[in-house]
């Protein structure tokens, strides 16, 4: 009987992009195509208008209070803790996806901020986190002529 062939079957789910590279037998080339987040750690939309930079962070089933959100020196971190489910004796799991135990997702924002004034909710799993940007400076400079004598 043929044995049906799924080169992807090791990415299914979203586990393993580490072996990516190995998977198509290539080297560092292929680092820059492989997500920069772990399947255990939360996924991020980040967005900005003229003001603000919008973070949009996936925590479905995570409970809002477990979550502690910092930011300092444009390093956002998000952790938490979700809900330990236990293994059920006599339930044979053939997947296990979602998300259990602690997380921890930091990033580096790609503009400057207010960190004192950001603000977050959360809503349907998806917990949006607002942080002012900072003006950008205006040059102040002034051409300085010179005398000659």
């Amino acid at each position: 009987m043929p044995i049906k062939w799924r080169p992807f079957k090791d990415l299914e789910g979203g586990q393993n992009f580490s072996q990516l590279p190995d998977i198509f037998g290539q080297g560092e080339e292929w680092v820059p195509f492989v997500p920069t987040f772990r399947p255990e750690e939360p996924i991020v939309d980040i967005y900005q208008d003229k003001d603000n930079l919008y973070v949009d962070v996936s925590l479905s089933g995570i409970k809002p209070e477990n979550v502690e959100i910092s930011i300092e020196d444009n390093i956002l971190t998000i952790q938490g803790k979700g809900e330990e489910k236990k293994e059920v004796e006599g339930k044979d799991y053939l997947r296990r996806e979602i998300r259990r135990g602690s997380f921890r997702r930091t990033l580096k924002l790609p503009v400057d901020v207010k960190n004192n004034k950001a603000v977050a909710e959360s809503k349907n799993g998806i917990l949006k986190i607002t942080v002012p940007k900072v003006a950008k400076k205006i040059s102040n400079s002034k051409k300085v002529p010179i005398k000659i004598k």
